[in-house]
C-alpha cells in the first residue's frame, strides 16, 4: 500500500512524498547547513564587522543576506523532513505508481521516452525523474502496459501508449 500524508504549512497544503534516497538527502543537507555552514556564516559576519562602519560595508550586507537565505533553507528542510512521508510503494509493478519506471510513446511517434515517477520534492527532468503532481506524471498513475492515455497541457491534448512499466 502507497503510503504517504499531507505537508500541511499555515499557508498553504501540499502532498509531499519523496523516496528513501531524497529523504536522505534532504537530512544530511539539513544537518550540513545547521552546522557547518551557520559556523561558517558567523565567522564571515565577525569578520566582516571588524572591518568597521556596518552601514556602507558590502561584506556585512553580503553576510546577512547569506546568513537570511540559510536559515530560510534550513526551516523549509525542517518542514519538509518533518511531514514528508517516504514512499513506500506495494503496488504491483504492472501499474505506474510511484519510483515506477515508464516507458510511454506518443501518438504518430516512434520515439520512446522513459520516465521513473517520483514526488515533487524530487522531480528533475534532466535525470527522468516525472512528478506525479505533473500533468503527465498524474495522467501516468494508475495505468497498465498497454493503456492509450490523453492528457491536457497548456500547448492541447497529447495522446500516449505505455509501452514498459517496471
Amino acid at each position: 500500500m502507497l503510503a504517504y500524508n499531507a505537508f500541511t504549512t499555515m499557508s498553504d497544503i501540499h502532498e509531499s512524498v519523496v523516496s528513501q534516497e531524497k529523504f536522505d538527502e534532504m537530512v544530511k543537507e539539513l544537518e550540513h547547513l545547521k552546522t557547518v555552514r551557520r559556523t561558517e556564516i558567523a565567522k564571515n559576519l565577525e569578520y566582516a564587522r571588524s572591518l568597521g562602519d556596518l552601514s556602507e560595508n558590502a561584506e556585512y550586507q553580503e553576510a546577512r543576506d547569506l546568513q537570511a537565505a540559510t536559515e530560510e533553507r534550513i526551516k523549509k528542510l525542517e518542514e519538509l523532513v518533518k511531514y514528508t512521508k517516504i514512499l513506500t510503494d506495494g503496488k504491483k509493478k504492472s501499474e505506474v505508481g510511484f519510483n515506477s519506471k515508464v516507458s510511454i510513446k506518443k501518438e504518430g511517434s516512434e520515439d520512446l521516452h522513459e520516465y521513473t515517477i517520483v514526488g515533487s520534492e524530487e522531480a528533475d527532468m534532466r535525470v527522468k525523474k516525472l512528478s506525479h503532481m505533473s500533468p503527465l506524471g498524474g495522467a501516468l498513475m494508475g495505468k497498465k502496459k498497454g493503456d492509450v492515455f490523453t492528457f491536457e497541457t497548456p500547448a492541447g491534448k497529447h495522446t500516449y501508449t505505455i509501452e514498459k512499466v517496471a
